[in-house]
């Protein structure tokens, strides 16, 4: 077969888009306990308001949400002393106690699933079925971390003397800040605070500005958990204030540890912020994941897992596929089958009506964004076998693009969006080469069924996370994060907690 490229008559979007606008019209209701829709900060076991305040709005369609308090650098340091002042003694309840607290949160939100789903919908857009999903997700860190809060283990170390002993301590590190993305927003607070509770230390999240409701339900249901007063609280600003209350909340003296998700940029930022007070630093930042699919792959297993990895969300995942890769032999027939797959399963709408699959993008540069990179792509000689428009509003159409090449801006910066461009390659050595020449390796994913070829690959791939014939990796029991510029550090898993702690070597002499 030669070059594919599919006549644009052959676009699913005439299957979707009918009925789209209408859809976006319709009054959707929230309907959920009056309890969970909080607007103002909860500052030391207190909901607290500013002077001033900002609009959280639906990105489906433009309507304001609600409004919520614009926290500036003085509610920040308040919440920081909050925490501070509270570390004194959550340090010292029992790994056991924490545990049970953390455990009474879990039941929370699972009890309230529905309500914290529909929030997520209602301010993130993403579909209802992957906002419960969500909850889950954000719940299940809240699950573990109350059973890794009681495996804190230091050491005893055999003496070279006699008359002494050797033992290492693990200690929480104390306040710490949590600035979290709107893409997940329970999901990416749970995975770090529950680390963080489990520990010992404190902590004071400043969530996404589009999405500061999920952030604030959670501080209501910590509340009802019996978590105390200044363990969590929340500190919600708008896009102006974000800078400000950002270097607060990283070069604050009683902070000591600060755990950011978010763009490499605003990464390097508070990275240079913290290096004034020598924070400990954890950071799960920007991704430009590859997508390998190797003769050997078994291409429906493939396909589904193309779909899984870059269609959640709309695109909008860290550790969504960017560039995919095929192999010269299969490139044509599973593009066949990657655009039927498109055809049948994927449908635009708002995330409340129960078709939907593909709700809008977090906002209007973000749908700007991938529009630019379709154009650069197609000025270069790409051709768009699928989609390839912008829609109402944020919405834009899921993109198929093929004939690649690696000078295109979708294959140099992370598109965060509904596009998938396909690289054709030769070799394994070749696809190794583009898969790493980013300077970004949070996750990678590829396909084979040659053994050999899996152990290979899966080593000289550099990213933090491989994706072996699986496209959906994330789980509280893995370890999460990356190498290069994508971040230091790693969340969930056994390993997530000790990003929270300090290791204290005890010497304890004068024995006989």
């Amino acid at each position: 077969m030669g070059h594919f490229c599919v006549s644009r008559s052959r676009c699913f979007l005439p299957q979707l888009v009918p009925g789209l606008s209408s859809l976006l019209h319709r009054q959707y209701s929230l309907s959920i306990s009056s309890d969970l829709i909080r607007t103002q900060s909860f500052i030391g076991g207190r909901w607290v308001s500013a002077p001033s305040s900002f609009p959280v709005v639906d990105p489906a369609t433009g309507t304001e949400i609600a409004c919520v308090t614009d926290c500036g650098p003085r509610e920040a340091r308040e919440a920081v002393s909050a925490a501070h002042t509270a570390f004194q003694s959550w340090k010292q309840h029992s790994a056991k106690e924490r545990s049970v607290l953390l455990r009474n949160w879990f039941d929370l939100l699972v009890q309230n699933k529905e309500d914290l789903a529909k929030l997520i919908t209602a301010e993130c857009g993403k579909p209802m079925k992957e906002a419960l999903g969500e909850v889950t997700y954000s719940a299940s860190f809240l699950e573990w971390f109350s059973e890794e809060a009681r495996r804190v283990y230091g050491d005893i170390v055999p003496s070279p003397a006699k008359d002494r002993k050797i033992l290492l301590l693990k200690q929480p590190v104390g306040v710490a800040s949590i600035i979290t993305p709107w893409n997940f927003p329970s999901a990416m607070i749970t995975r770090k605070i529950g680390a963080a509770l489990a520990a010992g230390c404190t902590v004071v999240v400043k969530p996404a500005e589009d999405t500061p409701l999920s952030a604030l339900a959670l501080a209501e249901l910590a509340a009802r958990a019996g978590i105390p007063a200044g363990v969590f609280n929340v500190v919600p600003c708008s896009r102006e204030n974000t800078p400000e209350v950002g270097e607060v909340l990283c070069t604050d003296p009683l902070v000591a540890k600060i755990s950011f998700t978010g763009s490499t940029a605003t990464g390097k930022i508070l990275l240079r912020h913290a290096a004034g007070t020598v924070k400990k630093v954890s950071m799960e930042l920007g991704g430009h994941a590859p997508f390998i699919v190797f003769d050997s792959a078994d291409l429906d297993l493939a396909v589904i897992g193309a779909m899984n990895s870059k269609f959640r969300n709309s695109g909008q995942t860290c550790v969504c596929s960017n560039r995919f890769l095929v192999q010269s032999k299969v490139h044509d027939v599973f593009l066949e089958k990657l655009g039927r797959a498109m055809d049948r399963e994927l449908r635009l709408g708002h995330g409340f009506d129960e078709q939907t699959t593909q709700g809008p993008l977090i906002n209007v540069r973000a749908a700007e964004k991938v529009e630019k990179q379709i154009a650069d792509a197609v000025a270069h000689g790409a051709c768009v076998l699928k989609g390839g428009k912008r829609l109402e509003g944020s919405f834009m159409e899921p993109t198929l693009l093929s004939n690649v090449s690696t000078d295109m801006m979708c294959t140099q910066e992370e598109t965060f969006g509904p596009l998938i461009p396909v690289i054709k390659f030769n070799t394994e050595e070749e696809a190794v080469t583009i898969a790493n020449s980013s300077s970004v390796g949070l996750a990678g994913y590829f396909y084979s069924r040659d053994y050999s070829q899996i152990w290979r690959v899966a080593e000289q791939l550099e990213v933090g996370m491989v994706g072996v014939n699986e496209g959906l990796m994330s789980t509280p029991e893995g370890a999460f994060g990356g190498v290069k510029q994508s971040g230091l550090g790693r969340e969930g898993s056994k390993y997530g907690i000790d990003e929270y702690l300090e290791v204290k070597y005890m010497c304890f002499g004068g024995l006989s």
